[in-house]
């Protein structure tokens, strides 16, 4: 075990290798384990810093990279990137670790997940937080993300010049973010070195739905109303482009117990180990 986690993979129904990863328990257990799940051009880089700490809140973490992503095989069938499928192999990631049930921290796409394995298998899901997502997007943030999603072959030269890339799409949700050290950070989240050139780490096949402009008026509501029974926090960034605040207000009039907290100075999606949204969760988690 390096880094205070190890990795492992594991086979999905129809035959793909899933990557995944495990932070122990730090000291001792004081409650049910951690599903984390990334956003759509994302990985399980994403929760790098925020796992340790739920780690050390004596709470086991799972992460994984869905297909097309990270470590993780890239399907051949290009139908099979949906977050239906996803939630399926993640449901099957459980079964394998023998974990009953979990916490769900759903980012964007991961968010959309937990939504969905709550209409699948809500026994599973001790507690959900739906990061900077719910089931109505703004049309603003769909158009962001079909601007750059799959877009580009996604090759630097340099791990700065993926930097600058990532700045450029992604500067508008961190505007208060200067240090290039943050930046060089988020690309070695997103990217990975190959053959000594730094490449964006997913298949470009899994953006197609989006940048091609797939069908974003699918009533999802039914998805949410399936965390009734459910504590569910929402996290939101102040900034954000995708999580519109008359959604909050209409998921928080269908769910009166729904915890909620905003991020102030981010968009498009916090990375939960802010203080406003640390603070949320560990109070949520208790």
């Amino acid at each position: 075990m390096a880094d205070g986690f190890s990795d492992h993979a594991f086979e999905t129904s129809d035959g793909l290798k899933i990557h995944y990863r495990v932070y122990p328990v730090t000291g001792k257990e004081t409650g049910p384990p951690v599903l984390c799940l990334h956003g759509l051009t994302r990985n399980l880089k994403d929760f790098e810093d925020l796992a340790p700490k739920l780690a050390g809140l004596g709470r086991k973490v799972v992460s994984a990279s869905q297909r097309g992503r990270g470590g993780s095989d890239h399907d051949p069938e290009h139908e099979r990137y949906n977050p239906a499928v996803y939630t399926q192999d993640m449901i099957g990631l459980l079964d394998r670790l023998n974990m009953v049930k979990a916490v769900f921290i759903g980012t964007s796409m991961g968010g959309l997940m937990t939504m969905i394995a709550a209409t699948m298998a809500p026994q599973r899901i001790v507690q959900a937080v739906l990061n900077d997502i719910g089931p109505e997007l703004d049309p603003a943030g769909i158009a962001r993300i079909r601007s750059y999603a799959g877009k580009t072959d996604g090759r630097f030269d340099s791990w700065q010049a993926a930097a600058d890339a990532i700045r450029e799409i992604n500067g508008v949700a961190f505007p208060k973010q200067t240090d290039n050290a943050f930046w060089l950070d988020f690309a070695k989240k997103t990217c990975r070195e190959d053959k000594g050139v730094v490449v964006l780490d997913y298949d470009p096949a899994i953006a197609k739905s989006v940048a091609e402009g797939g069908d974003v008026d699918v009533d999802l509501w039914p998805l949410f109303d399936a965390l009734k029974d459910i504590p569910t926090l929402v996290v939101r960034g102040g900034l954000s482009d995708l999580l519109m605040i008359s959604t909050v207000e209409e998921m928080q009039r269908r769910k009166p117990d729904l915890a909620f907290v905003t991020v102030p100075d981010v968009g498009h999606a916090p990375f939960l180990t802010e203080p406003e949204a640390w603070a949320a969760i560990t109070a949520f988690l208790d």
